[in-house]
């Protein structure tokens, strides 16, 4: 996975005047938990924009002033609720012999048969639960929609690999093919024709079947 390295400094004091002083200088206050005891530190707001406002998904470097550097994974976030400015970010950090859980984007790859056909594509899951080694985690998961015809579904268990786990129950859709509602609407205007020819069709053979008993009728007579 990608990495993005955040440089920041150590805060020496976390109390609520001096993470108010930190943010009216356009510095974002953050912590990094998962280590021995939580780190305070904090970073100018543009060094989170490739971070926070991206579909993407990255592991973080935190290169502090001090010399000090961790891998970490973004943990949670704090926006304000009316400006939407960052408030608070925290942090969980990473080592190469434990795993982590993340939720990885997933990318649809291929031309499903069913889409060519008038299908309408609907994605269930844009993202996945996944939980591997921080070397293993991948960018992004592939799912190939190439075979899926008009009403199939793919499921979690085509996109499983060795190198991670996925965090859902096998029958977890991640994506399908439907009907479009022009299609629907197409379908349900020949189940009218072929009702009606039907119909149709047993109405005249009654009337064929009529005379026939009649005739048996008089021939007794």
């Amino acid at each position: 996975m990608k990495s993005i390295t955040i440089n920041g400094s150590q805060r020496e004091s976390v109390g609520k005047k001096a993470t108010k002083a930190l943010r009216n200088a356009g510095q974002i206050p953050c912590v990094l938990y998962g280590g021995d005891q939580p780190v305070h530190f904090s970073a100018g707001e543009l060094a989170f924009s490739k971070l926070v406002y991206t579909p993407n998904v990255h592991t973080v470097v935190i290169a502090l002033e001090n010399g000090q550097t961790y891998d970490a994974i973004m943990q949670d976030i704090q926006f304000h609720p009316i400006t939407d400015k960052i408030l608070h970010i925290d942090f969980y950090q990473l080592f190469p012999n434990k795993e982590i859980t993340m939720d990885i984007p997933v990318h649809i790859i291929g031309t499903s048969k069913g889409v060519l056909n008038g299908g309408v594509l609907r994605k269930n899951k844009r993202k996945l639960r996944v939980k591997a080694l921080p070397a293993n985690l991948p960018d992004y998961l592939e799912a190939d929609i190439t075979p899926l015809k008009i009403g199939n579904k793919l499921y979690v268990t085509a996109l499983e690999n060795e190198a991670y786990t996925i965090l859902h129950p096998e029958n977890t859709v991640v994506c399908q093919v439907t009907r479009s509602r022009a299609s629907i609407a197409e379908f349900e205007e020949e189940l009218e024709e072929a009702e009606a020819a039907a119909e149709a069709e047993a109405v005249a053979e009654e009337g064929t079947e009529a005379p026939a008993a009649e005739a048996t009728s008089e021939a007794q007579e």
